[in-house]
């Protein structure tokens, strides 16, 4: 077990190192989401209702970001440089491997969480979080459900070349149907109902609640319960269609 610990360390250590390495990626799993709050934050200066609406969206925004996002772009980049399959060959556990790339993508929606927060408390006047606890079990949430299903996505995609076209058909559209019913009281019941049953929007409103409007976990226990249902299912297809070789498409 000790051993095993430290062997995730090590990795997550250099799964650190090897994410700052990379500036794309650092840059759009990262430093991006923090560009919108900026631009929004510039756009909304003085009103504070839209200002108070700006700081949890970015936050789920960052949880997808930083989970979603990054998993499928690297574990389709790991799988087709053959580096999933080098690494099943050596004598690290798949555990120890996997636990310290999960913990990479908690640190960065760790950072990212904090940052926003401290943004919403400093600069736009929103104080801090009204129930902590229920950030941490909506953040941590979000982290198990879009992180399960970035793994699963990324099996569908067939090559590296393909991932961006592939996780920004389902990246922006998401984000930008979460915002939009987030935001508006008359967007169309469809469109509402669409979101709502999505992942993102859920999130947004967990985070909404325990940063802004203080209303307690257990008025939110629907919206927990559709994260949920998502990381499973997201659970649930990443064990079942892994693969740790290249695809032959």
């Amino acid at each position: 077990m000790a051993d095993a610990l430290t062997l995730t360390w090590r990795q997550y250590r250099l799964e650190r190192r090897m994410f700052w390495r990379n500036p794309s990626a650092a840059f759009f799993n990262f430093l991006l989401p923090l560009l919108f709050l900026v631009a929004g934050g510039a756009i909304l200066a003085g009103n504070q209702h839209q200002e108070n609406l700006l700081i949890p969206a970015i936050a789920g925004m960052s949880v997808m970001s930083t989970t979603f996002t990054a998993l499928s772009y690297n574990i389709v980049f790991l799988r087709e440089q053959g580096v999933l399959k080098r690494i099943r060959g050596t004598p690290l556990p798949t555990t120890s491997y996997f636990g310290g790339v999960a913990a990479s993508a908690v640190t960065n929606t760790a950072l990212q969480i904090g940052l926003i927060v401290l943004s919403g408390r400093l600069v736009f006047g929103i104080g801090w979080p009204r129930d902590w606890g229920e950030l941490v079990v909506f953040v941590l949430a979000g982290v198990i459900c879009f992180a399960a299903l970035g793994v699963a996505f990324a099996h569908v995609i067939p090559n590296f070349e393909s991932t961006a076209a592939y996780v920004n058909a389902v990246f922006l559209p998401v984000v930008f149907l979460s915002f939009y019913v987030f935001d508006s009281s008359s967007a169309p019941s469809f469109l509402r109902h669409i979101a709502e049953a999505l992942p993102l929007l859920p999130l947004i409103e967990g985070i909404y609640a325990a940063i802004v409007s203080g209303s307690g976990l257990g008025d939110h226990l629907d919206e927990l319960a559709v994260i949920g249902l998502w990381g499973l299912f997201g659970l649930y297809f990443a064990v079942r269609g892994f693969s740790w070789e290249k695809s032959q498409s």
